[in-house]
């Protein structure tokens, strides 16, 4: 998700799930080619298994960002073709190629054969006027042949005439059965579904029909749901991380990221839902939102938004 996804995010959620594939924000193939490839592809070790997401709509520039890529050792590379934003739809990438099965293809085939890593592909059920069932079968038929090795489904139309990016993750209704009806049509190729999905409880019930699923918004505004995906998705034998190991090593990570001249706030921006639902959540994100933007803030910030959670825990045991 663009503008939220970014390093700091991830390696939040790596402490939540050590199993779960995480993606970075979309990088455009311009961007990587002509600028600061370090800046927009630099990453903890930590956050394996990652993927990273591009958008473009020119196979040779896709080719050569995805050769940079590769030097920066990340597990996928996943084209998307599902976002729906205006910024996209000016570049010609994103959601506006499902129109286009043929040059996306075109794009994939000079992805997959610039590197050895697995090349993905996200897209939506469909676009504007588009039949779901008829031109999705169509689009992917197109992109199956190029040698990609999976396929993330957002399970929504996107109006890219007349519905804003905010609105085309509600208006538009969810299919899932549309999804699953692909994911039976192409037997054992790997069908990710994607849209809408709030829990684990959830995730548990599209596993029935498809090979794996994506949170987007979900995780990011209530990260905690993480904390149990191990165990309740992949099957780990191991507690949880809990709130205490949590705030550790977001510490940790503070006190290393503000010697390299990273702000506070840029990590504890993606801290906010950690605490939801818990006594002293209100005090904990006006801690880690206001005190954190301040000149000078440093990792005691992150010990004073967790000891609200501690303390009012407390008061509630003793009440």
């Amino acid at each position: 998700m663009m503008d939220w996804t970014d390093r700091h995010c991830r390696y939040l959620h790596r402490q939540l799930t050590s199993h779960a594939l995480l993606f970075t924000e979309m990088v455009t193939s311009a961007a990587l080619v002509h600028g600061d490839a370090e800046r927009l592809l630099g990453y903890d070790d930590s956050e394996h298994p990652v993927a990273v997401q591009l958008g473009g709509s020119d196979p040779l520039e896709l080719a050569e960002a995805v050769r940079i890529c590769d030097r920066f050792g990340y597990d996928e590379i996943n084209l998307n073709v599902g976002c729906p934003s205006d910024r996209v739809q000016s570049g010609k990438f994103g959601a506006c190629l499902m129109a286009e099965p043929g040059l996306v293809a075109q794009c994939l085939m000079a992805m997959a054969e610039a590197t050895d890593i697995p090349v993905t592909v996200k897209c939506r059920i469909g676009i504007d006027d588009q039949d779901s069932e008829a031109d999705l079968d169509r689009f992917v038929d197109a992109v199956l042949p190029t040698g990609i090795e999976a396929l993330y489904v957002h399970a929504r139309k996107a109006w890219l005439k007349g519905l804003s990016p905010k609105e085309n993750r509600d208006i538009p209704p969810l299919d899932y059965d549309r999804v699953y009806r692909l994911k039976q049509r192409l037997g054992d190729f790997p069908v990710m579904i994607n849209g809408g999905i709030k829990s684990l409880e959830e995730c548990e019930m599209h596993l029935k029909q498809t090979d794996g699923v994506m949170l987007g918004r979900a995780a990011y505004h209530d990260p905690i749901i993480l904390a149990v995906a191990d165990a309740k998705v992949f099957g780990e034998d191991r507690a949880p991380k809990t709130l205490d190991d949590i705030q550790a090593a977001m510490t940790a990570y503070s006190e290393i990221e503000l010697s390299k001249g990273t702000r506070l706030n840029q990590i504890t921006r993606h801290m906010l839902g950690l605490a939801n639902g818990l006594p002293g959540a209100r005090r904990f994100r006006q801690i880690l939102s206001v005190e954190a933007c301040k000149p000078g803030a440093g990792p005691e910030v992150i010990a004073a938004a967790f000891a609200q959670i501690n303390e009012a825990a407390g008061a509630v045991r003793v009440a």
